[in-house]
């Protein structure tokens, strides 16, 4: 029996894949994610760091041939700019800003390794967000709640960065950072596991 690894140290990836049925250990990655070529389109760059994550997660567990790795990544992207995790408030203000009243693309890319043979299938999801229009006071309060701080794009859909969202057209748990039921379909299609 295939023993999962998660590439991550997100407790929402972590409660995700929980949420799947799955058990599995957290081995974080220490991969060099500048190494992923930004010049690419969002769908190719999101892959790229999933893909990274694995392998470095990968060389820890070399000697554990039964080790599947499960990674990912998330980026929300605004007019083909991407915006990462805020480096500091006046960052996450910035952000927020940009999306309020506009809809954005949030693309999580996730790799799935096998060690035994080295079987490896990198996919990404895409969702469309679209934010209310949100006032300057409404961003500082929810800056203020810390929420904002560790997530791509400043906000949590799964928190209270919910009540700045009009819309989602896509997979809602792919805002959150694992697009589950893509990566069902690669757990089972590709790599034989039963899930249900």
């Amino acid at each position: 029996m295939s023993e999962i690894i998660l590439a991550s140290a997100s407790p929402r990836r972590k409660e995700l894949l929980s949420n799947m049925g799955l058990d599995f250990t957290v081995i974080v990655s220490d991969a060099d994610e500048s190494k992923a070529d930004k010049t690419v389109p969002p769908h190719i760059y999101v892959q790229e760091l999933a893909f990274l994550k694995a392998a470095a997660s990968g060389k820890k567990v070399l000697k554990n041939r039964d080790a599947v790795i499960i990674s990912a990544d998330t980026i929300v992207v605004l007019n083909d700019k991407i915006l990462g995790k805020p480096k500091d408030k006046k960052d996450a203000f910035d952000m927020l800003r940009s999306l309020s009243g506009k809809t954005h693309n949030v693309y999580t890319g996730f790799c799935v390794m096998r060690l035994r043979d080295g079987k490896t299938v990198c996919r990404h999801a895409l969702t469309g967000v679209r934010f209310k229009s949100v006032d300057d006071e409404k961003i500082k309060r929810y800056i203020d709640s810390g929420e904002p701080m560790d997530k791509a794009g400043a906000y949590g859909i799964q928190g209270l960065g919910a009540m700045l969202i009009d819309s989602i057209i896509g997979d809602y748990f792919n805002v959150v950072g694992l697009p589950v039921s893509a990566l069902s379909d690669v757990l089972e299609e590709e790599f034989d596991f039963e899930l249900m």
